[in-house]
């Protein structure tokens, strides 16, 4: 399940909804462009920065990497390369929903939204842009779905259609694959391709689901190992309440209250663990453009073993930290959280800094008193010994 504040602007894929098509809405005429059954109202341009590019101090991160040179596919509502921020950022991609696309259209604004997350541009007048603004987004287009009234409406693929879409993208150059998408089923034809895409050494990330106040319903492909699963926070720091708490959650990142694009021009505030899956999808395109030689199972650990400690629950490993990913050696496992752990404890690229030269100021310290401490040894030594030499009439070689 996916959602959006405001909720009428929200695209939903669940186990449901991919295995359903609402009867009213029938596909477009051969050779016609279909028309969105709702289109979406126009949406103002956000001039506060938002609180995630706070939290990850964007201008620190953008000086280490930007994602250049890595695709990421966006396998949902198709994303809209119209909008300003994303002109040039989106390949043409593909269209499962309506057979004979490119995957740039798109009725409910959610896959623009997420695609914005990671490669929107900085524009002037604009406190929003993506965490990886070079990364290239191709985008696979499934779903329509959207609420309108309160009612889910809109069509989708099913199953089988949703894992081609997975496996298209792989065998078209995707490197992250991000997947905004829920199922509460065991597919065994998604289970296939997620296998395909990691076969391929693909990083996939795949959102946890929103559904906490239903009893967290096990979700895929969030579920299926070697995916990312991703849970979601506020700006406060803590799980939200909708995240999903289970074994399917790995990580969290920001997922309420976020800004994105929305198709043609402006932006939404949304939230949804859909929301949180692309930061941590462009922290991936981050390190695989920084570090090309890492496979995708050491990009996976790298972005674990850096997560920064959460209070409770429901966490993963912990909150992402897109820096400590980037400038942190990665281990063999994610380490053991703490669950009194303060989140306000975690390290920002500031205090990383300062600790360095800290470090730095040690190291030098340490070196001075050695030599130091060489140095009054050897003039005690000299204070014992010479007179005596003299003494003894001691004489330097010829």
């Amino acid at each position: 399940m996916l959602r959006s504040l405001p909720r009428p602007l929200l695209a939903a894929v669940s186990a449901a909804m991919l295995t359903a098509v609402v009867s009213s809405l029938t596909a477009a005429p051969a050779g016609a462009t279909p028309r969105c059954a709702s289109p979406l109202a126009p949406a103002p341009p956000i001039a506060t920065m938002p609180w995630p590019q706070q939290r990850y101090a964007s201008e620190q991160l953008l000086s280490l990497a930007t994602g250049a040179g890595v695709t990421i596919a966006v396998v949902d509502s198709g994303v809209d390369r119209s909008h300003p921020q994303l002109a040039g950022r989106v390949l043409p991609g593909a269209d499962l929903l309506d057979p004979g696309g490119d995957g740039t259209r798109d009725c409910a604004g959610h896959g623009t939204g997420v695609a914005s997350i990671i490669v929107a541009a900085r524009h002037d007048g604009v406190a929003f842009h993506g965490l990886a603004p070079q990364a290239r987004i191709l985008p696979v287009r499934v779903s329509e779905q959207q609420v309108v009234d309160g009612r889910q409406s809109g069509r989708t693929v099913g199953v089988a259609d949703f894992a081609a879409a997975i496996r298209w993208a792989v065998d078209n150059g995707a490197e992250v694959l991000n997947l905004s998408v829920v199922l509460h089923v065991d597919a065994p034809a998604v289970r296939a391709a997620i296998a395909h895409a990691l076969a391929r050494d693909v990083v996939v990330v795949a959102a946890a689901g929103n559904l906490h106040d239903q009893g967290d319903p096990r979700s895929y492909p969030a579920a299926y190992d070697g995916v990312l699963g991703v849970g979601a926070i506020g700006a406060d720091g803590v799980r939200a309440s909708f995240s999903q708490d289970g074994p399917e959650v790995d990580l969290v990142a920001p997922g309420a209250d976020v800004v994105t694009a929305a198709p043609g021009q402006g932006h939404h505030r949304a939230e949804g663990t859909s929301y949180a899956a692309p930061f941590v999808a462009a922290t991936a395109a981050l390190l695989r453009g920084h570090r090309p030689e890492l496979t995708a199972e050491q990009v996976v650990r790298r972005i674990l073993v850096s997560t920064d400690p959460a209070p409770g629950g429901g966490y993963g490993a912990g909150v992402l930290n897109p820096y400590r990913a980037l400038t942190e050696s990665g281990g063999a496992a994610a380490p053991a959280r703490p669950a009194t752990a303060l989140l306000d404890d975690r390290v920002d690229p500031d205090r990383i800094a300062e600790q360095a030269r800290r470090a730095a100021a040690q190291d030098r310290a340490l070196v001075v008193a050695l030599v130091g401490g060489a140095l009054v040894t050897v003039a005690v030594l000299l204070a014992l010994v010479l007179p005596r030499g003299i003494r003894r009439r001691w004489r330097p070689p010829a």
